[in-house]
């Protein structure tokens, strides 16, 4: 090989290993950023549960009791 040949294969190699480091930081360059942050206010959780089914339950078993030991008629 000549050294022209030589030269040439090198300034190859060099674009193309430049082409990537450039290309390389363009693209970190535009990665997003995730920042966690804690809330300024507190968290609430609102536990507002109707508990209609259990009142219901012993209302029913009270008047079944209530029927068996006094009698309407």
């Amino acid at each position: 090989m000549t050294k022209r040949e030589l030269y040439r294969r090198e300034a190859g190699n060099r674009a193309g290993l430049l082409a990537v480091v450039v290309l390389s930081l363009a693209s970190t360059a535009c990665t997003p950023t995730v920042q966690v942050q804690a809330p300024k206010e507190p968290i609430t959780i609102n536990l507002n549960i109707k508990l209609d089914a259990d009142v219901r339950l012993r209302i029913e078993e009270k008047a079944k009791e209530d029927v068996q030991t006094q009698p309407i008629f």
